[in-house]
């Protein structure tokens, strides 16, 4: 067993317990800056943006950290915390001079269109303003007017119709605010752009309104926070609105954590992990409380979700974050994943730039109240919560193109806070770890695929709906209908030719890593329950299994190292079955669950009826209550 280190222990009460985790986090970084300190040189992954561009997106990925801690000022600090503040400092200084200087040798390079280092400028711009005496104010003339031609590139250049705008915009308002030179017009364009993503009720989308993600809170709305904290003196009225709007969305977004601080895994670039919780670090540095998402309810969420995250594996031996999610994994990572990129994650301490004496670090954690299902409209996702503490997100009619594995990542049926998600590495079920997801291949040829795209679909407080087509000739209904621990799936398939499906369940762990001081092992073949109608796995770490009709099999499949997003070992409870064409109505439930009542959740599946086409489900909400009933229209 490996022994706990000070980042895992860390109680992340007060400001400087906060600035000591930075500090932590930051020092096995110090070796790997260039001579020059305008480059960071971490790994030797690649990313489709090049080495230079991944030398200085390290370089400006941790300064969302230490910007913060420049911003926030020395008041509070320990000596020691002193002398890295100078140290610090005295780094970026060099690094942001060496950078933007077209004759040093470490020169960034000119911004070309649709250019990486234009993501990369929100960090720099964001605290030359926030720590101006620390920074700013330290060049001399010539230097500032390098820092700012370099800077204003981004206004002669194409960007991406997405948050992408916003890098320009953060550019312009602190130019604007410094007295340096910017494009007003530019800045006004790419407002407009920003206000067309936005939906109602605090929803943006990320420029495809098919894909809503944490894209929202960690870039759109962390944003436009940060412009109501810059530009409010100049423009009132907008950051009064970015400010109502993330408040409005805290409401709902507070729904994808638990109370143990761990998020629901879905979308792309959740390599950025604790960047998840940057949203409520903008929310109490520039934002007002109100309602369930509250001072102390921002605050515990953040906290929490950092201490969540500082407890898993996500380091290398050096200390040194790592593409993958709670564990290194290449496999689940994007295109624009290099070495630096975890170090979104520093977003979430801009909650330092409030300096010792604001009252939000006197403020108490406070634990927010959920109602056990939350219907997302404008996300397009049912979210339950039960009294396990386990968070899922029902999704529907979400789809993302051109990043790897999107397919998995944003139409799978349900996405759990405890039990991750899948991604594949092939065409067979043990290649493709298709978990909470419909399967299919034509018969013979032991190659499955998942939807990918969805023709028609709703989301109603009971259930969730998606129409698509899983093959060429074979068209599916699927109706999801959450219940208390299990849900019920009920697919309609139309097929042209024989085909064979799988609809998987969720991933559970192979092993148990270590329990009460002793290590688990892996699971036993007199772990599994079989029967015709069904099986469930009841590992000591956890359970998970699967009800259907007589008509399959049901199988425990072994999936490809590393393709699940917590464990790198996962078995995924299937259920099988050799559809001939026509017309087919497929029944199943499933469930997984960690806690005690596990047993007594396996032994109480849900009852499904379906006459005249009505659906009648009869469940258990919980071991002492009687059953409850549902039903529905198909």
């Amino acid at each position: 067993m490996k022994r706990k280190n000070k980042v895992q222990t860390n109680p992340l009460r007060t400001r400087e317990d906060m600035v000591e985790l930075l500090l932590d986090l930051c020092q096995p970084l110090k070796p790997h800056f260039s001579e020059g300190k305008a480059y960071l040189w971490i790994g030797d992954t690649g990313a489709h943006y090049g080495k230079k561009a991944i030398g200085m997106e390290g370089f400006a990925r941790v300064f969302w950290g230490i910007g913060a801690f420049l911003a926030g000022g020395k008041e509070g600090l320990t000596q020691k915390q002193c002398e890295e503040f100078d140290f610090w400092r005295t780094l970026f200084l060099e690094g942001i001079r060496h950078g933007t200087d077209e004759e040093h040798e470490e020169y960034w390079g000119d911004i070309c269109d649709y250019d990486q280092k234009m993501v990369e400028t929100a960090a720099l711009v964001t605290f030359l303003a926030l720590a101006k005496t620390e920074l700013w104010d330290r060049y001399d003339k010539a230097q500032k007017e390098k820092i700012s031609r370099w800077l204003n590139q981004i206004n002669i250049r194409q960007v991406h119709k997405n948050n992408w705008r916003f890098f320009r915009i953060l550019v312009n308002i602190v130019l604007e605010k410094l007295e340096m030179p910017y494009d007003a017009g530019k800045l006004e364009e790419d407002l407009g752009i920003i206000e067309g993503c936005y939906q109602k009720d605090g929803w943006y989308f990320d420029g495809v309104s098919t894909q809503i993600d944490y894209y929202i809170p960690f870039a759109m709305h962390f944003y436009g926070l940060i412009y109501a904290h810059i530009r409010e003196y100049k423009d009132p009225g907008r950051a009064e609105t970015f400010r109502k709007r993330a408040e409005l969305f805290a409401e709902d977004f507070i729904y994808f954590f638990g109370a143990d601080g761990a998020e629901i895994p879905f979308g792309r670039s959740l390599t950025y992990r604790f960047a998840h919780s940057a949203f409520y670090a903008a929310l109490l540095f520039a934002g007002k409380e109100e309602g369930k998402a509250s001072r102390g309810a921002a605050k515990h969420l953040l906290l929490q979700n950092i201490r969540f995250w500082m407890k898993q594996p996500v380091f290398d031996c050096a200390g040194i974050l790592t593409i993958g999610y709670c564990y290194p994994d290449l496999l689940m990572s994007e295109r624009y994943n290099s070495p630096g990129s975890p170090y979104w994650a520093f977003k979430s301490f801009l909650l330092l730039a409030l300096p010792a004496p604001h009252p939000v670090w006197q403020e108490q954690e406070v634990k927010p109240s959920l109602d056990r299902l939350k219907l997302l409209e404008h996300a397009r996702m049912l979210i339950t919560h039960d009294q396990y503490d386990h968070a899922q997100a029902f999704v529907t009619g979400q789809h993302c193109i051109q990043h790897g594995n999107s397919a998995a990542k944003y139409e799978k049926f349900v996405y759990s806070n405890q039990f991750g998600f899948s991604v594949s590495r092939g065409n067979t079920l043990e290649e493709g770890a298709f978990d909470n997801t419909l399967a299919a291949s034509f018969a013979g040829e032991d190659c499955y695929r998942m939807r990918f795209g969805t023709e028609a679909f709703r989301v109603t407080k009971q259930y969730t709906y998606g129409k698509y087509r899983l093959l060429p000739g074979m068209d599916v209904e699927s109706y999801i209908v959450p219940l208390p621990v299990w849900h019920v799936r009920i697919h309609r398939i139309r097929t042209e030719y024989a085909v064979e499906i799988a609809d998987g369940g969720y991933a559970l762990p192979a092993e148990g890593g270590f329990l009460r001081g002793k290590e688990s092992g892996k699971w036993r073949p007199d772990m599994i329950k079989r029967s015709d109608r069904g099986l469930t796995a009841l590992f000591t770490w956890s359970a998970g299994g699967i009800r259907g009709d007589a008509h399959g099999k049901y199988e425990l499949v072994a999936a490809y190292p590393n393709t699940n997003l917590f464990v790198n070992a996962a078995v995924i409870p299937t259920y099988k079955r050799h559809l001939e064409p026509g017309e087919h109505l497929i029944v199943t439930a499933m469930f997984a669950d960690r806690s005690e009542d596990a047993g007594f959740w396996a032994e109480h599946p849900p009852e499904t009826v379906i006459e005249n086409n009505q659906a009648k489900i009869r469940y258990y909400t919980s071991k002492t209550d009687g059953k409850n009933e549902t039903s529905f229209c198909l």
